[in-house]
């Protein structure tokens, strides 16, 4: 007789939720948002104090807004994402700014670089959507040097954002097993990935405000340009791409304050400075 003892089950496949997610940052034309965002690189540099040649690492950087950010105060600055069509967005404006930035693409879950090679270490909405958090908040730690500095930006999940994740994980079902990139805006998630190897960690409440034309003027960009919104809309049949419009009509009037025809949502988000003990 044949005695079968139980196996866990397997856990969420990590590799290919990854590249799932790689392909629908890489749709769309995400640096058509992304440069709307710019203040909050510049905010983020300011809190972190930025000091004139320090090495800095702006991991998913997107089109470089951190990036830009921090060079202007004249750090030595490695920008890294695992799209390169946005590393390449990032190029074209540190050659119109005349900033020297060195641009590479990376794995934010397996970073190329050094232990303690960087003084710090920078991401703005970036690194919390990789699929395995634990993962990469311990490659954040890794590379940033004791006494340095992780600075992020994460988007809260009563926020805007946040709450436009979930009305898309209304239509669409997110991947099994992957938790809300969203729990990055909470301290209890930061002082899990980050509180064990931190001197002190300081999480401020901020807010950014989406501006457009009007709500029909965001819907266009997100579902042309942001992947996400755009690969949600692609998965879905006509009947359930208007059911999601609707849905997002309605958040946008449930945050929308500006109350002539226009789009001012304001967005809620951490600015979180870990200092790495």
């Amino acid at each position: 007789m044949t005695v079968s003892t139980p196996t866990a089950a397997a856990g969420p496949d990590f590799a290919a939720i990854k590249t799932r997610q790689q392909a629908a940052w890489s749709s769309g034309d995400y640096a058509v948002v992304g440069t709307t965002l710019q203040i909050v690189g510049e905010t983020l540099a300011e809190s972190m104090d930025l000091r004139a040649g320090q090495r800095v690492l702006d991991v998913a950087a997107g089109n470089g807004n951190a990036s830009l950010a921090a060079a202007r105060r004249w750090c030595e600055v490695v920008s890294t994402d695992y799209v390169g069509a946005l590393l390449a967005r990032g190029r074209e404006r540190a050659a119109a700014d005349r900033l020297d930035i060195e641009f590479r693409e990376a794995d934010a879950e397996q970073l190329p670089f050094a232990d303690g090679a960087f003084d710090a270490v920078l991401s703005t909405f970036g690194v919390m959507f990789t699929p395995n958090p634990r993962r990469a908040g311990a490659e954040l730690l890794r590379v940033c040097r004791a006494g340095g500095k992780i600075g992020l930006a994460n988007w809260t999940p009563d926020g805007f954002i946040g709450q436009l994740f979930k009305t898309i994980g209304r239509h669409v079902a997110p991947p099994a097993g992957v938790e809300s990139p969203a729990l990055w805006g909470t301290p209890e998630r930061i002082e899990a990935l980050f509180g064990a190897q931190a001197a002190d960690i300081t999480i401020e409440r901020r807010q950014f405000s989406f501006r457009y034309r009007s709500p029909q003027h965001w819907l266009e960009i997100f579902r042309t340009f942001y992947g996400p919104v755009l690969k949600a809309f692609a998965a879905l049949e006509p009947a359930g791409q208007a059911a999601l419009a609707h849905d997002l009509g309605e958040l946008m009037a449930r945050f929308n304050r500006a109350g002539d025809g226009t789009l001012v949502a304001p967005s809620d988000y951490l600015e979180i400075i870990v200092t790495k003990a």
